[in-house]
């Protein structure tokens, strides 16, 4: 036990702490060291272990830390060590650099054994970056170098439990304890929650790509979204809730938190267009289910007509153009080109004349006359083909349902329709076996653009 010159009242109990692992993902990587330096009114403790993490560590973690099958095949497991480690973490603020690693990885070791792990957790990399925000780099060798820490053993767990420590003796004779306890207050302080929502199901929220649905008192989500990060979106929602009325009013109703994890951003962006379709969200005003979707056709007479987007034929050969999510918006945007390009409102459905009389607009110099012959019909539907061009439907391009590639997932996808996630090729095609997919407005305005950026992502699957 030795002195703690940097003992701070305000912060009586900590734990300083490094791991080193068989890789980078807590869920199925496992720990293959543990390092943690105790510091409390009683001095400082320096402790460690080698874990046995029953696999194989590979080549490169064990040149980056030294650490060999050989040194960890008579270490005890973690399941041995639990107790002790959390005894020793147990009522103490949680640091380390990068810490939601360490976090996630102890969180997912103690789950195993059934041992419920809430640390009240400090990230040294954030304090860092708050007291000195002059800098650029804040990494465990930058902070060594900058701050002159003596480096022992990098890369071994007590070796950099212990820079961690130093880090802080070291802030603590150079800075104010105000400041410091300012920062640390900031960093470690709860999020303010709903009042009716478990804290516990924030605190298992993944740093992940995904989706997450809020409910309240019933079955059916209130809400539906989609997350590059789901514990930093979701606690977004209640960070502002009182700067926004529906804000406010969706965090007054939620009692839980459901989330899926997806690959990356295209699963969660069809994830969430799928659930919301299917469970209609009383909070989601956009990507709703709705049977009033619908796209302009364009026949080979010349004949404008809306028509619904169910009622899309593959074998089509008309022009279409769209998609709109209801009949008003397809009506308000075609009326619009029509101003814009001088086109005949009654020729395309807008307005109804008597036989032979021209429109109104043609008497007031705002449509050149193919209502009575002015222009001729051919170039009034040369002009309307190329007015509608931007919204010109893109066709299904391939011959049947692909796979995108995404992480190790694939999303199936046939006639703009998304059909549900695989983990490998056979599965993709079980998927595509449940009949005839109904085009989705929302996946086509998602995809339609993007397919042809991404070739090596496409798997056929016809």
């Amino acid at each position: 036990m030795a002195h703690n010159p940097a003992y701070n009242p305000a912060h009586p109990r900590l734990a300083f702490v490094d791991l080193e692992t068989t890789g980078a993902t807590a869920v199925t990587d496992r720990i293959t060291e543990v390092g943690i330096v105790e510091v409390d009114e009683e001095g400082v403790r320096h402790w460690s272990s080698l874990v046995n993490p029953h696999r194989s560590i590979p080549e490169f973690i064990e040149g980056l830390t030294g650490i060999s099958n050989a040194m960890v095949a008579n270490a005890p497991g973690f399941d041995e060590l639990a107790v002790e480690i959390h005894k020793r973490l147990e009522g103490r603020i949680f640091l380390a650099h990068n810490a939601r690693f360490d976090h996630g990885f102890l969180k997912n070791e103690f789950k195993r054994v059934g041992i419920d792990f809430r640390p009240t957790v400090l990230c040294t990399v954030k304090l860092s970056r708050k007291l000195y925000p002059e800098f650029v780099k804040h990494n465990l060798d930058t902070l060594a170098e900058r701050h002159q820490l003596q480096v022992t053993e990098r890369h071994r767990a007590l070796g950099d439990a212990q820079l961690i420590w130093q880090f802080w003796e070291t802030i603590h004779a150079t800075l104010p304890h105000a400041v410091i306890n300012a920062a640390v207050k900031e960093l470690t302080a709860r999020p303010n929650l709903p009042s009716n929502l478990d804290a516990a199901m924030v605190d298992d929220l993944p740093s992940t790509h995904g989706v997450y649905l809020f409910y309240g008192e019933g079955a059916l989500p209130l809400y539906v979204g989609k997350a590059n990060n789901l514990r930093r979106r979701v606690l977004s929602h209640f960070s502002g809730d009182h700067h926004s009325a529906k804000e406010l009013e969706l965090s007054q109703q939620i009692r839980r938190i459901e989330w899926v994890e997806t690959a990356g951003e295209l699963g969660a962006l069809l994830k969430e267009a799928m659930l919301i379709k299917q469970m209609s969200p009383s909070h989601n005003r956009q990507l709703r289910r709705s049977d009033a979707a619908c796209l302009w056709r364009l026949d080979a007479q010349s004949q404008l007509t809306l028509v619904k987007t169910d009622e899309m034929q593959a074998a089509d050969e008309a022009e279409l153009f769209g998609p709109f999510a209801t009949h008003r918006k397809a009506t308000t945007a075609l009326t619009a080109l029509a101003t814009a390009h001088q086109l005949c409102r009654v020729l395309l459905g807008l307005e109804k004349v008597a036989a032979g009389k021209p429109c109104f607009a043609s008497q007031v110099a705002q449509c050149k006359g193919a209502c009575c012959a002015r222009e001729s019909l051919a170039s009034h539907t040369a002009r309307l083909r190329m007015a509608l061009e931007t919204s010109r439907m893109k066709p299904w391009p391939y011959a049947g349902p692909i796979g995108i590639r995404e992480e190790a997932a694939l999303h199936v996808i046939d006639n703009w329709s998304y059909l549900g996630t695989a983990t490998c090729e056979a599965e993709a095609r079980q998927l595509t076996e449940q009949g005839q997919p109904r085009f989705d407005r929302d996946v086509y305005q998602l995809l339609h653009k993007k397919l042809s950026a991404m070739p090596d992502r496409i798997l056929p699957l016809y």
